[in-house]
């Protein structure tokens, strides 16, 4: 996602000569194999070509008007191909050959130079658009076994270059995009070049909220801009802040409203944004930066939040990070995870960090969709406000639900009557915590399930697996319920486990069972392998090869046993009267069949 996001494409940039001498109409292409069969070049909307046609035709004006109020999804999505004659042309690069300029709204400013060279025989959107409107369709790339028929749609596979001239026939298409290349650089018309899809950051917001930009600007003022006398700032001379005068500090506000100025609330604090330094006036920049300044490199300053020389030390960066998972929305993969990245790579280069990477795994929650099984929002007023749950029911029942609902990756819809079961959990836990006796004794049974439990609860919450981590103390405390003497001890454990998912719980029911510490100093629960072991299996009795009782064995109970066990069942005996045992089939752990006849 990330990779398709940055957008990394390996190719050539091609200049293409004006016609009236202007500057070159300059493409960047991943095909230059196929520069033999470009039919026309469009430019986009906001190109300045199209920008300078605009200004004496009408009908160029008109149509760059109209594509302002497009969206990019809107513009590339289109199926309509729309567009207009620039009333120029350019100049083939290797041909000479005149090629007509279109203005149109598929090609998008933002994206490489804003221009393509448009070969509608290999490329499906030009193929659209030549259809439309007209244009030629020039076959330059056969197929990989020479065939080169008529086309119906765009050949956009690789193949063998065809009528491109002698030095290019007959060259597969990565010797032919070499070679085209080669011809190009020696014309001084190209040269190979490596493009990204990711475009500029707008590192820059109106709004109170945000770090302060170290730069600040010459004024021009007879008097003293701080008191409303006028002035001029040069905009084009910016200057940093001195290094020993950094940070910038955000002044103290009543009002921090953006208002109506397009500068944003600081150009209002005029005795912040204009100060004197050598005898001259100058301006502070009074633009924020975005959020992302603080939340791309939080993650070290967490690692040694209480320093005041340093935004981190070495030794801190080095004994907390990498941070060991990153929980986020797939959104967040080409948002906040892809630039936090690139800040750290850049601290990295720097010397300032240690590791290449700033997360070592990566886990995409999914989607909690309204009652209706849609994405909630507003106008389906499908939202649950999470206060609203947490006043009825309280925050741990919320959490508990939010986790049982189903794994964590996987999307699901809200059902807030499902909460009655949770809540039922935790009533059961509390009850438990009450009844607990110290003196009361640890049977078989229970222990090898207080083990089994402290092993799988400690595996899911590692794999982060919280539904069935909370579904296996909800086994653990349904047989502590059932116990007639509770003992401490595996109640002591389940408040522990409970902790970490419903931590108002787990501390209540700690305190409750004497403790006057938080359990939050106690150690993680550990459990002995050789006591999660079952010693009885419940095994199927058969007769003549159906099923009609089952009965609890010990898994390595001698034959003698075995059979003595099954035929007491009343069941068994049932279906035994009046025949007589030909064989006894007995395999333990796994069959008890009574051949009768």
């Amino acid at each position: 996602m990330q990779r398709s996001w940055i957008g990394r494409s390996e190719g050539a940039e091609i200049a293409f000569a004006t016609e009236g001498g202007g500057e070159d109409v300059r493409v960047f292409t991943t095909r230059a194999d196929t520069l033999m069969g470009a039919t026309y070049v469009v430019v986009a909307p906001e190109h300045p070509l199209a920008r300078r046609v605009g200004e004496s035709d009408s009908a160029v004006a008109k149509y760059i008007a109209e594509t302002a109020s497009k969206s990019d999804l809107d513009r590339t999505s289109a199926k309509a191909k729309s567009g207009v004659p620039a009333g120029e042309s350019v100049v083939h690069p290797l041909t000479g050959e005149r090629l007509p300029v279109w203005v149109a709204d598929y090609v998008i400013g933002s994206y490489g130079t804003g221009a393509v060279m448009a070969v509608p025989a290999h490329d499906e959107r030009d193929f659209d658009f030549a259809a439309a409107h007209g244009l030629p369709v020039k076959r330059v790339v056969a197929e990989p076994d020479g065939a080169a028929e008529a086309l119906e749609e765009a050949f956009t596979e690789h193949g063998v270059a065809v009528n491109s001239g002698p030095l290019v026939d007959g060259l597969a298409t990565a010797e032919a995009k070499a070679k085209v290349v080669e011809l190009l650089a020696e014309a001084g018309r190209g040269s190979a070049k490596v493009s990204y899809k990711l475009r500029d950051w707008v590192f820059s917001r109106q709004r109170y909220w945000g770090e302060p930009i170290p730069i600040y600007f010459p004024v021009t003022t007879d008097g003293d801009p701080r008191k409303g006398d006028a002035y001029s700032i040069d905009y084009s001379q910016p200057l940093p802040v001195a290094e020993e005068e950094l940070p910038v500090a955000l002044p103290e506000l009543e009002d921090f409203q953006p208002g109506d100025d397009p500068q944003g609330c600081l150009a209002r604090v005029l005795d912040w944004r204009f100060f004197q330094l050598d005898g001259k006036w100058w301006a502070r920049e009074t633009n924020t930066m975005p959020q992302w300044a603080g939340s791309c490199w939080y993650y070290l300053r967490f690692a040694d939040p209480a320093n005041t020389q340093q935004a981190w030390s070495a030794e801190a960066e080095k004994a907390w990070l990498p941070v060991d998972l990153y929980v986020g929305g797939a959104e967040h993969a080409v948002l906040h995870l892809l630039y936090a990245r690139f800040w750290h790579k850049v601290l990295h280069s720097l010397g300032l960090v240690s590791t290449a990477e700033p997360f070592q795994k990566l886990v995409h929650q999914g989607m909690i969709l309204g009652a209706d099984g849609e994405k909630m929002s507003k106008s389906r007023g499908n939202v649950i406000n999470p206060d609203d749950i947490v006043s009825a029911y309280g925050a741990d029942a919320m959490r508990l639900y939010e986790m049982f609902m189903g794994p964590l990756e996987a999307v699901k819809p809200w059902q807030t009557e499902q909460i009655a079961g949770v809540v039922r959990f935790q009533n059961r836990v509390h009850a438990l915590a009450t009844r607990a006796d110290g003196s009361a004794e640890l049977g078989d049974e229970t222990e090898r399930l207080m083990h089994q439990t402290i092993k799988k609860v400690t595996a899911d919450v590692d794999a982060l697996s919280f539904n069935t981590a909370i579904s296996q103390m909800m086994i653990f405390s349904n047989h502590l319920a059932g116990l007639k003497q509770l003992p401490a001890e595996p109640v002591e454990k389940l408040a522990l486990l409970v902790s970490p998912l419903a931590p108002h719980l787990g501390e209540e029911a700690w305190q409750m069972l004497g403790h006057e510490q938080s359990l939050a100093y106690e150690p993680w629960p550990e459990y002995d392998e050789a006591k999660c072991v079952e010693t009885d299996v419940v095994m199927a009795v058969q007769v003549n090869g159906k099923v009609r009782a089952e009965i609890k064995i010990a898994k390595d109970a001698a034959e003698a046993e075995a059979r003595e066990l099954a035929a007491a069942s009343e069941n068994v005996q049932k279906f035994l009267d009046g025949k007589e045992v030909k064989k006894f089939i007995y395999v333990p752990g796994r069959i008890i069949n009574f051949v009768a006849k």
